[in-house]
């Protein structure tokens, strides 16, 4: 069974800084593409940030770079994605998504596996 399980997430004042973490079970993550993409309420939701197969070529949101920075551990089938200097409109429910082979961006049809997601909310 394909599993995608998303954490981290919680309540973090404007500022401040969190890690969320994407885990896979049933298959390992080396071969595939890891997208972040976020949801806030009463909005559609977007592309944050993603990281290739193999090398790991990184790309991000406008809204995020310079802030945030996506990496993975691949003998831990995990990937990360770091939060830092976090603003209320960063409050969203966060989700990981996996695409196999090389996948740079955030068309969502080219991510086949999908998490729960993990709600991050920036508020003071």
């Amino acid at each position: 069974h394909l599993q995608l399980v998303e954490s981290g997430g919680g309540l973090v004042q404007p500022g401040g800084s969190l890690r969320l973490s994407c885990a896979a079970s049933g298959f390992t993550l080396d071969s595939y593409s890891i997208g972040w993409f976020r949801q806030a309420p009463g909005k559609e939701r977007e592309g944050v940030s993603s990281i290739s197969n193999g090398v790991g070529v990184t790309y991000y949101a406008d809204s995020v770079k310079g802030r945030f920075t996506i990496s993975r551990d691949n003998a831990k089938n995990t990937v990360y994605l770091h939060m830092n200097s976090l603003k209320p409109e960063d409050t969203a429910v966060y989700y990981c998504a996996a695409g196999l082979d090389y996948v740079l961006g955030f068309r969502e049809f080219e991510y086949q596996h999908w998490g729960q997601g993990t709600q991050v909310t920036v508020s003071s």
